[in-house]
């Protein structure tokens, strides 16, 4: 086909959902990278290329200019799973990178990029113009769902701080260049002070998660719901370098 040869939802969903073996994963995600990730622009497009000229009728889709929305452009929602993917494979760093460029103050840094972007810098927008003359250019904002997706990708995945029946699983994907971070995780009544140390300057992998001072035999910290401050030192293995 000349138009829509890849879209990023099948690929992306086939690591998430865990369906492709790893050989697979792999090729789809390293196809996202060629065709569907623009860093220079700070997109990352929801399918390409765009529908314009076929006689096929792929639906509503083809009602949008090429480029534009679902037609080609980022589509915010799907820009997140590829992100996810992405840390899912171990790719902290690109993962990390472009979450960074998805953040809408990324795009009102400077007067030009204001301008460019067109809409507001404090909420996330649901599309990104994916064509000239109008790449960079926000779409529609006050985009709940995208805005969900962007932040539970934040804590979730990028923190790694997981609910989990009876307790938070704490297993980041970070950077290589973080030497660490520390968060405040408030469970109801009851605080957890969580400091995580990268010493080895890894994407991911946890060695040891401590709970007032006494290690515990996995990552998961246990809901107290005991009204208390807990301090908790997550250290980050020497070989891991994944995030899977």
């Amino acid at each position: 086909s000349e138009e829509c040869r890849i879209d990023s939802l099948s690929q992306s969903w086939a690591v998430v959902s865990g369906a492709a073996d790893p050989q697979r994963a792999t090729m789809a995600m390293d196809a996202v990278r060629q065709y569907l990730i623009r860093e220079a622009d700070g997109l990352v497009l929801l399918l390409a290329p765009p529908f314009g000229g076929t006689d096929a009728d792929p639906g509503y889709i083809k009602a949008y200019p090429p480029g534009v929305r679902e037609n080609g452009g980022q589509y915010t929602h799907a820009a997140i799973w590829v992100l996810w993917a992405l840390a899912e494979l171990g790719e902290g760093d690109l993962a990390v990178r472009l979450f960074q460029r998805l953040l809408p103050i990324r795009h009102a840094l400077t007067p030009d990029a204001a301008a460019l972007y067109r809409v507001e810098p404090y909420v996330l927008a649901a599309d990104v113009y994916g064509v000239p003359p109008h790449t960079g250019r926000g779409g529609w904002t006050w985009y709940t769902g995208a805005a969900g997706w962007a932040y539970r990708f934040g804590l979730e995945v990028i923190l790694g701080i997981r609910p989990e029946p009876g307790g938070w699983r704490v297993d980041p994907c970070i950077p290589k260049t973080w030497p660490g971070f520390e968060v405040t995780l408030r469970d109801r009544t009851t605080t957890y002070q969580i400091r995580v140390e990268n010493p080895h300057l890894v994407n991911g992998g946890v060695e040891s998660v401590a709970l007032d001072g006494k290690t515990l035999l996995d990552s998961v910290l246990p809901r107290l719901q005991d009204g208390r401050a807990h301090d908790v030192v997550v250290r980050m293995r020497p070989a891991g370098d994944t995030c899977a």
